[in-house]
């Protein structure tokens, strides 16, 4: 399912493209464009992890440096039967953690300075154990390439917003109309959103399933995320809300009209499940 999701996205990329390179620049500017949504396929598949630990800056530490953490996933590793992930940390205050890279093995967990700070060791094994339950399920690749894709239609929506400012990009018939262009640059961010809800929301219950099993407590993720959350409401998190959907809880909540569409679950529910497993067992 995960490849036929991944093969759509990469499809809708280039489409995209087209319809954009022909409305800016006709057949001249489908050309370019075809030859743009070739290399950002390429890239969005074996670079997508890349870009995003690049987007937040997220420094890759050795278990010199960071000794707590690499203990508490080489733990979690081996209850999960998977290799060991390289780890990030994002220097940012707002906590929050997300996984990425193409497959288990190639595969890599970004964790925020403030995250490390806020949560107790219990807590931090919750969230990285739902972050390997990502991991586990090998949906880590459409999360990010989603995110880059995103990200990429909200840069092509201000490229259209500044055409219709300044007349074009180039084209120079009757059909570039400013109007048209501007109307792109208003439906090209839905795109984005679309992108993003196009990933199942199932996916958050089941890592979070994963980290409640890996951890060996519900309870600690279910504390960790009421945390994430409290926080993810107060205190700012740099950063494109192209990318929510790569992070354990939305760190964009509040910032603007996309968040009403959230690609997560309510984190009420996601904490009442949470607790029931743990009431249950």
């Amino acid at each position: 399912m995960n490849t036929l999701k991944t093969a759509f996205l990469l499809t809708l990329l280039t489409g995209l493209f087209l319809f954009i390179g022909g409305m800016l620049g006709g057949k001249a500017g489908m050309t370019i464009a075809f030859t743009f949504a070739l290399l950002m396929n390429f890239g969005s598949y074996f670079f997508s992890d890349k870009i995003a630990l690049s987007m937040y800056r997220a420094k890759e530490v050795t278990k010199e440096e960071a000794p707590e953490l690499y203990e508490i996933v080489e733990f979690l590793t081996q209850r999960a039967n998977l290799p060991m992930p390289k780890l990030y940390i994002i220097p940012q205050e707002a906590p929050n953690a997300f996984a990425t890279g193409r497959n288990p093995s190639h595969s890599a967990v970004a964790v925020t300075e403030g995250a490390l700070r806020l949560l107790s060791k219990e807590e931090l094994m919750g969230v990285l154990g739902h972050e390997l339950g990502h991991i586990k399920h090998r949906d880590i690749l459409i999360s990010t390439i989603a995110s880059t894709i995103a990200s990429t239609i909200m840069f092509v929506a201000d490229m259209i917003k500044w055409a219709a400012i300044f007349g074009g990009l180039g084209r120079d018939d009757e059909d570039s109309n400013p109007i048209v262009l501007i109307a792109m640059a208003i439906i090209a961010p839905f795109a984005a959103m679309l992108i993003q809800l196009a990933i199942s929301r199932s996916r958050e219950y089941d890592a979070d399933k994963a980290g409640a099993e890996y951890s060996g407590n519900p309870l600690f993720l279910a504390n960790a995320l009421e945390k994430l959350d409290a926080y993810a409401r107060n205190l700012p998190f740099r950063g494109s809300p192209a990318t929510e959907n790569l992070f354990i809880v939305n760190p964009f909540k509040g910032k603007n009209f996309m968040s009403l569409f959230s690609t997560h679950p309510p984190i009420e529910e996601r904490i009442k499940r949470l607790k029931d497993m743990a009431y249950r067992h």
